[in-house]
């Protein structure tokens, strides 16, 4: 037998189990981070060493693992498989499938924990990202490279937020993972079926640790993802994650800490938590043309309590990323979709990254939705609206109904652009408000049908000649008067 193929593996002994947490003895050498064997189907990761034990983190099936039961030591850090197999495949945080298909031929091996890129390693952000959420992408533009905090209380409708994203990214050729952390699995299986019927799952990989699985695998799942990511990041790709959500990553990093007996901290979460996530998070970014020129987007989301945004985890991400996109509860509850507080969101990138068109069409809309509510508030206090206020309120309200979009409805930029041209150039005044929504629905297909070169002007986001604006206004009157003028 060749000398070459000889493997020297320590072995261990389970000596204790706590949970998803085990106390082995016999290793020696072993290192944070490393993978141990239990059985085909049950591993371990070493988080923590004393002279007597090693503490691991079970994975996978771990009532197979009991007292007694042996540890194959790797003595090599934890490495996950990557590869374009992955694309449209649903798998857990150890890359294995689980959506019943094949075995998927990785095409190498990537580490887990790699080391954040430096700043010499990356470029500026230049180049937006179209989430075809018209009130995102035209007030708080971001870029690719970026990372955006979703935040708010729970059913805000954070995850179609993220979900639209991905729905937009069709053609764009980005490669989109969905990290499921902790969520129910009822929960998982709207968000594939959504990705399924769009037709969006042939470009994104689910990686799926739900609430039913042990806390170690929930800890390793955005981990998981951004290590494929940072596989298609180095090809000079494009890749955009979604962590749905961390606060229950913190929540399952927090039980492994009190197993592991770890002193507890600010609301028992272990001291470690902040670089736990910010580790996590710098790992996103633009790489230089050297590099492959690749980049990584990131949405993290996060839970809030009753609005507080002041919470441990929730001001620490908050502190980590490059800008946050609220969700309010009150304009949820109204109707308004999707309801996102323009006054309390940020894009810590600004404008920069967006088109010379968009900036200009966007520039001060953020500010005039703002005021305008803030106008709507007063007028409650009031028996009756006169006629100046509300002749000041009408271009709020048309700018509320373009902003209300549905879910699972991202638009294109050229519609995004057609909307925003109608709006500066004051064209959907004579528009009721029930009838800007059947605009909305109805207007771009009618475009396409009787001036198909400006729908092409504004795909390729160009400038609107005068001639442009006159045939858009002009074609806005025959709309108005086959469907309006009709009623």
């Amino acid at each position: 037998m060749a000398l070459d193929r000889i493997q020297i593996r320590e072995v261990g002994e389970v000596r204790e189990i706590r949970k998803d947490i085990a106390k082995v003895t016999g290793l020696g050498r072993c290192m944070n981070g490393e993978m141990l064997d239990f059985t085909p189907h049950a591993r371990g990761m070493v988080v923590g060493f004393d002279e007597q034990a090693a503490d691991v983190v079970l994975l996978g099936r771990v009532e197979d693992v009991r007292v007694g039961s042996r540890a194959l030591s790797r003595l090599e850090p934890f490495s996950m498989p990557a590869g374009d197999g992955y694309l449209g495949r649903i798998v857990n945080a150890l890359a294995l499938p689980l959506d019943g298909g094949p075995e998927i031929g990785p095409d190498a091996f990537v580490p887990l924990f790699r080391e954040a890129p430096g700043v010499l390693d990356r470029v500026p952000i230049s180049r937006v990202f179209e989430t075809g959420i018209l009130s995102i992408d035209s007030t708080i533009p971001i870029g690719r490279g970026q990372r955006e905090l979703i935040i708010g209380d729970r059913m805000t409708g954070k995850t179609t937020i993220a979900v639209d994203a991905i729905l937009n990214q069709r053609g764009k050729d980005v490669v989109c993972i969905y990290c499921c952390i902790g969520r129910a699995y009822s929960s998982l299986r709207r968000v594939v079926e959504t990705l399924k019927f769009r037709g969006a799952l042939d470009y994104t990989i689910v990686v799926a640790a739900t609430g039913s699985v042990c806390s170690g695998e929930q800890y390793l799942a955005p981990y998981t993802a951004a290590a494929l990511g940072e596989h298609f990041m180095d090809a000079g790709r494009d890749v955009f994650i979604v962590f749905d959500d961390l606060t229950k990553h913190a929540w399952a990093y927090r039980q492994m800490s009190l197993l592991l007996e770890r002193p507890p901290g600010r609301e028992c979460y272990p001291g470690d938590i902040f670089y736990l996530h910010s580790q996590l998070m710098e790992r996103a970014g633009q790489m230089t043309p050297e590099l492959g020129g690749g980049s990584m987007t990131f949405f993290p989301i996060v839970d809030t309590l009753q609005g507080d945004v002041t919470g441990f985890i929730p001001s620490n991400l908050i502190s980590m990323t490059d800008g946050q996109i609220y969700m309010d509860t009150t304009l949820f509850n109204s109707g308004f979709r999707p309801a996102i507080d323009l006054s309390l969101s940020v894009s810590r990138i600004g404008n920069k990254v967006q088109t010379p068109v968009m900036r200009r069409l966007s520039a001060m809309l953020r500010l005039e939705y703002v005021q305008y509510h803030e106008m709507l508030k007063k007028t409650r206090f009031t028996a009756a609206v006169s006629d100046d206020q509300r002749e000041r309120l009408r271009p709020g309200e048309v700018l509320t109904q373009l902003f209300t979009q549905d879910g699972n409805s991202p638009y294109p930029i050229a519609t995004q652009l057609c909307f925003l041209y109608a709006l500066r150039e004051r064209l959907l005044d004579k528009f009721g408000t029930a009838h800007i929504q059947r605009f909305k629905h109805e207007f771009i297909n009618f475009l396409r049908q009787h001036s198909p070169d400006l729908i092409g002007v504004l795909e390729h986001q160009g400038e609107l000649t005068p001639d442009h604006k006159a045939h858009l206004a002009e074609c806005l009157d025959r709309f108005y008067e086959q469907t309006v003028g009709d009623l």
